[in-house]
């Protein structure tokens, strides 16, 4: 029996050779704009059935790589029959635990799915989105992802930050969950990249599926002071020129207040001095440590006597730079 081929690339809009991740998201995307509940134009409900069909084998690496078999060959359209040697009904077992939209009406997927994969190829995974008894939709919501940018001191001591998420739209007209205020606790010692997790505040999930999560990832507003390289912090620490070369004892503000540190006689331009254990606070382990960075400055205007000061020490000082 010859049967239309079907190119699931093509379906999803993605190369042969597209990752997972792409994918994923491309079917996503598709699923969410021709759902049935979301979308109500003619020829909707079969293209929906279409894109989960062409997901449901290439987002499983056993039915992909047996797909990709046939080759690139072919057409959509084109009549296909099965080479020779094809392990007809070739059974698939388990799922992947990936989400899934089932669609249970009539023909839930094609002549030429069913040639390839058997009627068990198709399945809804445990705990994913499918249909329900009575034909309703359960669809669990996806996740969200947004920026949310802090100071330098909130990070190093943990704060309460206030957040209004923005209205959701499924679909052309009034929003499915307006706009909302959420109190967001950020985490002592957090990093810029690393994720806060607030459950259940993505997208709805649909039929009374649970909604997806929403993740903020931290972003760290320039500092006037600090630099943050993985734990640890940098600071320029100016000094005179004697302190430079006698030593002295000078005052360091860390975020946890000021330190007395010792600049030892002879230093240079770029020394770097550290404070032990006073960079950025670590929840599992070590804290950083603070690192003042040496930055020897000259008075731009001098009194006659440091002037005389100045030149008597030309006089007397064997130092070459440049020697």
């Amino acid at each position: 029996m010859a049967v239309k081929f079907k190119d699931y690339y093509d379906i999803l809009g993605v190369s042969r050779k597209a990752t997972q991740d792409e994918i994923q998201r491309a079917y996503r995307k598709l699923a969410r704009k021709y759902h049935p509940d979301v979308n109500k134009d003619p020829g909707a409900e079969e293209k929906f059935k279409e894109v989960n069909e062409a997901y449901e084998v290439l987002k499983d690496p056993e039915k992909r790589a047996k797909y990709d078999q046939l080759g690139s060959h072919w057409q959509a359209g084109q009549d296909f029959r099965p080479p020779p040697g094809w392990d007809v009904h070739f059974d698939f077992g388990g799922g992947t635990g990936q989400e899934n939209f089932f669609w249970s009406g009539s023909g839930d997927f094609s002549d030429f799915f069913e040639m390839l994969f058997g009627r068990s190829g198709f399945g809804c995974p445990r705990g994913g989105a499918g249909a329900q008894p009575g034909g309703m939709w359960r669809q669990p919501g996806a996740d969200r992802e947004a920026v949310l940018r802090i100071s330098l001191e909130d990070a190093y001591h943990g704060a309460v930050k206030t957040v209004t998420l923005p209205p959701e739209f499924s679909g052309p007209g009034a929003p499915t969950r307006s706009g909302k205020t959420l109190e967001v606790k950020i985490p002592k010692g957090i990093l810029p990249g690393q994720k806060i997790r607030l459950a259940g505040q993505g997208q709805e999930g649909m039929g009374g599926a649970r909604p997806g999560d929403l993740y903020l990832k931290v972003e760290l507003e320039p500092h006037p002071v600090y630099r943050l390289e993985g734990r640890d912090l940098y600071m320029d620490l100016p000094i005179t020129p004697w302190e430079a070369a006698l030593g002295a004892e000078v005052p360091v503000k860390a975020p946890t207040g000021t330190y007395s540190l010792k600049v030892p006689a002879g230093s240079q331009s770029g020394q770097k001095l550290r404070l032990r254990g006073k960079g950025m606070p670590n929840p599992k382990g070590a804290p950083g440590d603070l690192y003042a960075v040496l930055k020897i400055v000259v008075p731009k205007r001098l009194t006659k006597e440091e002037k005389d000061l100045f030149r008597r020490l030309a006089q007397v000082s064997r130092f070459d730079p440049r020697g």
